[in-house]
């Protein structure tokens, strides 16, 4: 995200940036707490989750193309709607709340590029929805794979069946037999705590069209990353 900014947005960032490790199961933001800072990842992974009662749901991700905390800080939000949680470690750059806003008064472009990303984030959410409530378990696990892919280098995902749950909102027991199928159809290999990535046509195949619409519409936005 930073490197689709222009020269001048990134130069006036560039001060109050500040780079860390983004390490496993890191909480990020908790629903109810004010949001201090935003979350540039460089890479890794950060699940957006909306836990309610026992439950938890995964409701979008965010790597190298998002910002975590961008919709709080653009639409002038005090509280955390989600919990946003690390699930592939990575390094990221943080900035203060105050300090992004500050560059955003100074800057149309910089505002312009964060609202844009924001409601690319609510369209992923919302079509999300729509997934989870039109696609079964294997079309849906197929479409959680793909995105992961596209948010890291490699074929390697460490994700554990446990995680896959969340993401999808359903038993582990109705993952472990989602991911068998994928694994017998040849587009996955899993084994203890990681899935690769045998063959990504063969797994867009298995998605059974649930997946692209809200990486075209973000490609629409902000353009190719």
């Amino acid at each position: 995200m930073l490197r689709q900014l222009s020269l001048e947005d990134r130069a006036r960032l560039a001060p109050a940036l500040h780079p860390v490790v983004l390490g496993m199961r890191d909480i990020l933001t908790r629903p109810g707490t004010v949001v201090e800072c935003c979350t540039f990842p460089e890479d890794g992974l950060v699940s957006v989750i909306l836990p309610i009662a026992a439950t938890r749901v995964e409701v979008g991700m965010i790597g190298f193309e998002g910002v975590v905390g961008a919709a709080e800080t653009v639409l002038d939000g005090r509280c955390a709607a989600y919990e946003h949680i690390v699930q592939i470690p990575g390094f990221a750059h943080v900035i203060a709340v105050t300090d992004l806003r500050d560059a955003m008064r100074a800057s149309p472009t910089l505002t312009a590029n964060l609202r844009r990303l924001v409601q690319g984030e609510l369209y992923q959410a919302r079509h999300t929805a729509f997934v989870n409530a039109s696609f079964g378990i294997e079309a849906r696990l197929a479409r959680w794979l793909l995105m992961c892919h596209d948010r890291i280098e490699g074929d390697d995902l460490a994700l554990t069946h446990d995680v896959l749950a969340v993401m999808l909102g359903v038993r582990r027991s109705g993952v472990t037999l989602a991911v068998q199928n994928l694994e017998g159809a040849r587009c996955i290999r899993a084994r203890r705590g990681l899935i690769t990535v045998l063959d990504r046509k063969r797994l867009e195949t298995a998605a059974a069209g649930s997946y692209g619409h809200a990486e075209a519409f973000h490609g629409r936005l902000m353009g190719a990353v």
